[in-house]
């Protein structure tokens, strides 16, 4: 696929996902678990996109990640919450795009080149691992880059919750995905 189409299929897939999240998971996060922080989800559907994204198409995915989250800020964020070019929101944008592809590298460090243009032949394990990884990246620098919006007091819950979040919504990404492709493969057999 060309680099537009990646581009733009990444971007769409994010707002997709921020979309399920901010209109079916957060609701019903907020009548199950009202007391759970506002600033994570607890099955962070984007996560599994960045990470997915990011091992496909490498590290060009930060860009068009970037762009479907600053959209779906734009989208699905009512303007009494945040304002998508408020620099803190920026950050975080910034942040959640690059803990993907921040996790890849260390891989690489570490010996494991695990991106789909190196590695043809992927466990699927591997990709939770890298996933695990990059959770906790994105959880830290969302940590830092709210820090003075979450009370001191919060800061371990708000860094477990997106933790949790993202390794969820990278579980559940993954799963539906590879529901859909054998569907695909079973009704064109």
């Amino acid at each position: 696929m060309s680099l537009v189409v990646n581009f733009a299929v990444v971007a769409l897939a994010y707002i997709l996902a921020h979309g399920l999240t901010a209109h079916l998971v957060t609701p019903l996060q907020s009548r199950l678990l009202p007391d759970v922080t506002a600033f994570a989800s607890l099955v962070y559907l984007p996560h599994g996109v960045r990470v997915l994204s990011t091992w496909l198409i490498g590290r060009v995915a930060f860009f068009p990640l970037c762009l479907g989250a600053f959209l779906s800020e734009v989208l699905f964020t009512p303007a009494e919450v945040s304002v998508a070019t408020d620099p803190v929101i920026l950050v975080s944008i910034m942040v959640g795009a690059a803990s993907a592809l921040l996790a890849f590298e260390a891989m690489r460090v570490a010996g494991r080149r695990l991106y789909a243009t190196e590695h043809r032949c992927l466990h699927w394990k591997w990709l939770l691992l890298v996933g695990a990884l990059a959770s906790v990246i994105n959880s830290l620098g969302q940590s830092l880059v709210f820090s003075g919006e979450v009370l001191p007091d919060h800061s371990v819950a708000v860094l477990a919750a997106y933790a949790v979040g993202d390794l969820f919504g990278l579980v559940v990404t993954t799963l539906v995905l590879m529901l859909v492709f054998r569907w695909i493969r079973v009704f064109s057999a």
